[in-house]
């Protein structure tokens, strides 16, 4: 029994029947990145000298106990004592002193941090590719990339680098490397899970997610994450809900809504085939398909390169060189900015910066930013009247399996457009997740993202657990 390939639900009913030790989980976890880190580069960082946390919280009451499971988190989560470089070499050397929210969770918890996974640098990017320490590789094919921008993570899950990871999510971070690694990957609802501690992107669209073997483990991990924050305003106090015990109920009268506007030219044929199975199979469990329409979905892209870069903007003008990370010493600050900067961030990252100021810019304003989240709140009030006639919504995840490492690294609009599916959960706060569905001819992965009314969150844990009960993808591993 390798025990790297179990979910962390398994291992922990075989901790809690005595049968294996959280020792040897975490040995054959650290085991397996020893065989493989060196070719699928998941991590920018490993931790070897990890502790676990203890499974009571500081004012004395019992929290969720993960018992020792391996757990990977995305380099932009400031974890204290470890290096973390959101994989810019503009945060070189930068080592947080406190814990973000889900990370002192995570400790309360007793879970073992394994360390930083790679990532696009600041989240920029869909592929793995522009991270200063390299490009993270696919673990089903090590020719492409894992999806972006919390590519380490999923290839972590995806190899048995890591049982459960953390990601974030901007635009599809999290959906899509999951669905291109064949593993589950949950967007929570905007406020549902605190962002403080992650080195934030664009703050009106980042939340922090799962990326796990199964639904069961997402449940699990979300348990741990989820819930109000007093460091983040932004963070929802609305009751969380025991997450395991919606998956069982069965899928019976739920009426599911399949969007046209996400079955477009542009989408692989194989994929289309695949999510329509996916979506024949729940018919078949009782649910109800209707078709809808969300006609301003094919805005959502070019809203969103609007929106994002505008807010990195405005974030990442911290990274001057003064306070931390990497600094250019020049003759003037002024020249020390523009040395510091233009050395520290990579080409992706200065070509958002570029364009976010670029639509911040007096009398350009009014045309650009502020016309863009006039259009994001047409998108989301289209979701929210959709969600009044259905359950939850289906689609697929991304338009195509995984690409050739470089193959769109030199073409960004073609690169940004792998999001195209991903994007409009984030500009209307929705909660999504992305669910393995099958496989091409070429054997990569197919991801069903399956999406959900603010906070409903429990539906699609129900939905998403009635299709993985009834399929075997992802039982599916990769041959490394």
């Amino acid at each position: 029994m390798k025990l790297y390939e179990l979910s962390a639900a398994r291992l922990i009913s075989l901790l809690e029947a005595g049968e294996i030790k959280a020792s040897e989980i975490q040995e054959s976890v650290q085991k397996r990145i020893d065989e493989v880190e060196d070719r699928v580069h998941a991590y920018a960082t490993l931790d070897r000298n990890t502790e676990t946390g203890s499974s009571k919280s500081a004012g004395g009451e019992s929290v969720l106990d993960l018992k020792g499971i391996p757990v990977a988190v995305k380099d932009n989560i400031c974890t204290k004592g470890v290096p973390t470089t959101c994989s810019s070499r503009i945060l070189e050397g930068f080592i947080p002193p406190y814990d973000a929210a889900v990370i002192n969770r995570l400790k309360k918890a007793n879970a073992f941090l394994l360390g930083k996974t790679n990532m696009d640098e600041f989240a920029f990017g869909s592929s793995c590719e522009t991270s200063c320490y390299g490009p993270t590789h696919n673990p089903w094919d090590l020719s492409r990339i894992p999806g972006g921008s919390s590519g380490g993570s999923a290839a972590a899950v995806a190899s048995g680098e890591a049982i459960l990871a953390l990601g974030s999510d901007t635009g599809g971070s999290i959906r899509q490397p999951a669905a291109m690694c064949g593993v589950v990957g949950l967007k929570p609802t905007y406020g549902r899970v605190s962002r403080y501690g992650l080195i934030a992107f664009a703050s009106s669209l980042d939340q922090i997610g799962t990326i796990t073997k199964t639904v069961e483990d997402s449940a699990l991990l979300m348990n741990v994450i989820a819930g109000g924050d007093e460091n983040d305003s932004t963070c929802s106090n609305e009751d969380v809900p025991d997450f395991t015990k919606s998956l069982e109920g069965g899928i019976k009268d739920l009426i599911i809504g399949v969007p046209d506007e996400y079955f477009v030219e542009g989408l692989d044929k194989e994929v289309e085939e695949a999510v329509n199975e996916a979506i024949k199979l729940l018919s078949g469990l009782g649910a109800k398909v209707e078709r809808i329409s969300l006609p301003h979905t094919k805005y959502a892209v070019s809203t969103y390169y609007l929106i994002a870069p505008a807010e990195a903007s405005s974030n990442l003008a911290r990274f001057d060189g003064v306070q931390y990370g990497l600094r250019r010493d020049a003759e003037g600050i002024t020249d020390m900015y523009k040395v510091t900067r233009s050395s520290g961030f990579g080409e992706e990252a200065i070509r958002r910066i570029i364009l976010g100021t670029y639509s911040l810019s007096s009398g350009y304003y009014e045309d650009y930013y502020l016309k863009a989240q006039k259009v994001r709140a047409v998108i989301a009030g289209e979701f929210k009247e959709a969600f009044k006639k259905v359950d939850c919504l289906i689609t697929p995840t991304s338009p195509t399996t995984a690409f050739k490492i470089g193959e769109r690294i030199e073409d960004p609009l073609k690169m940004y457009l792998s999001d195209v599916f991903t994007i409009p959960a984030n500009l209307a706060g929705l909660p999504a997740m992305s669910v393995p569905c099958g496989f091409c001819g070429n054997n990569l992965p197919v991801g069903m993202q399956i999406l959900a009314k603010p906070f409903g969150e429990k539906t699609i844990f129900k939905t998403a657990y009635a299709y993985q009960e009834n399929s075997q993808w992802h039982k599916r591993k990769p041959s490394l």
